[in-house]
């Protein structure tokens, strides 16, 4: 301390002659100050002590520090910019439905968005009514609520497990979601590509399970086993409103059995939970499904509420109620909680996976082109599918 106080007593005795030597109006002008804004000797020297011992300190730590003193900068704002500009853009989702006819589809999906997406099946002749094939026919609709515009695209599977013979009835919709993928690939690998390129992959699959109130059949495993590596699959059990409720529960536990059994990953899959908090909410979705669903475009009046629902000789099934069905869950993972999850889940992972292996087989073939089924399938896949 003793030799600090020397070594500062020095400073200014080294300076004394300059400030005696100042001119006089320099003198004069610092005497005009007012006394409150001049500072002691000890203020002085406590002021170039403090300021020496900043000089270690990063630019990091000064900003920060800054930060904190002159208060909010406002980056929390980006959040308002990107929902500004997704209002602006509008959403866009493809959900496709799968399963054979009269289980229901166009109606729990009309229900699942309260509007008609999905034009029932009119079939005349019983020749009409059943397909030689599968036809795969897309409807698009723009729905809006509440300023968010959103483009929702339904892909119907009509003749699906309805013919005598169904082996590998799943290909030509296999074919289909991989066509989507291959139509996105070369927009996007293109030179001048769109600023926004159109997304007409398949987002969700959910596939329908007759209530049979046994167990999977060899179609729906078949089915779920192939497309589960493609697509998000949901299964939902169709018309749950024709079992009791102790053959709804013991239907749900063999299904789950030989999902597991079979390996079959369904949405939402394992492996993709992001963290702790995410897996605790897709546990508790993975121990529900498949959903037991009721769908209904009808409205009734129960306990003078309005309510969709089914009317039946011994009462009312209300639709979005909980304790008759599960449809209110199923709604709220495909719109209210997972909807933009099973979009990134797509790009991220089943495009993803298919974008790598077209790009390998450019690298690898001699004329850097594969060859590509007429529907946008490389052929070995397609091969590969029908052995």
């Amino acid at each position: 301390m003793l030799k600090r106080n020397v070594g500062v007593a020095n400073i200014v005795v080294g300076f004394l002659p300059y400030f005696i030597s100042m001119r006089s109006d320099i003198w004069s002008l610092y005497r005009n100050i007012p006394i409150q804004y001049c500072l002691t000797w000890p203020e002085i020297i406590t002021s170039f002590y403090g300021n020496m011992a900043d000089v270690g300190k990063t630019p990091v730590a000064r900003n920060e520090k800054a930060s904190s003193e002159f208060g909010y900068v406002g980056i929390d704002a980006i959040l308002e910019q990107m929902r500004r500009k997704a209002m602006k853009q509008g959403f866009e989702v493809n959900i496709m439905v799968v399963g054979q006819s009269g289980l229901g589809k166009s109606t729990l999906t009309n229900t699942l968005f309260k509007s008609k997406v999905s034009r029932r099946s009119v079939m005349t002749t019983e020749e009409e009514r059943i397909p030689k094939t599968i036809e795969i026919k897309s409807i698009s609709h723009v729905i809006e609520e509440k300023g968010v515009r959103m483009k929702l695209t339904v892909i119907d599977t009509p003749g699906f497990g309805d013919q005598i013979n169904n082996e590998n009835c799943w290909q030509p919709i296999m074919k289909f979601i991989n066509a989507q993928y291959e139509q996105y690939l070369q927009e996007e690998i293109n030179i001048d590509r769109k600023k926004r390129i159109p997304d007409s992959r398949v987002h969700c699959c959910i596939y329908f399970i007759p209530p049979t109130g046994h167990c999977l059949r060899p179609i729906d495993i078949e089915f779920m086993r192939h497309l589960s590596k493609v697509v998000n699959i949901v299964p939902v059990i169709a018309k749950a409103d024709t079992l009791t409720l102790e053959e709804r529960n013991f239907f749900k536990q063999k299904i789950r059995e030989d999902l597991r059994a079979n390996e079959i990953d369904i949405y939402p899959q394992n492996e993709f939970d992001e963290d702790a908090e995410d897996r605790m909410i897709n546990e508790k979705i993975r121990a529900m499904i498949p959903f037991a669903v009721v769908g209904s475009d009808q409205e009734y009046q129960v306990n003078g509420k309005r309510l969709l629902g089914r009317k039946t000789r011994w009462g009312t099934v209300e639709v979005e109620n909980t304790t008759h069905c599960e449809f209110a869950y199923l709604r709220d993972l495909l719109i209210r909680t997972h909807m933009q999850n099973i979009k990134d889940i797509t790009s991220s992972i089943h495009y993803e996976m298919y974008r790598v292996r077209r790009l390998n087989e450019n690298n690898t073939k001699p004329n850097g082109q594969p060859a590509i089924h007429t529907n946008g399938v490389p052929e070995h896949e397609v091969l590969s599918h029908e052995m």
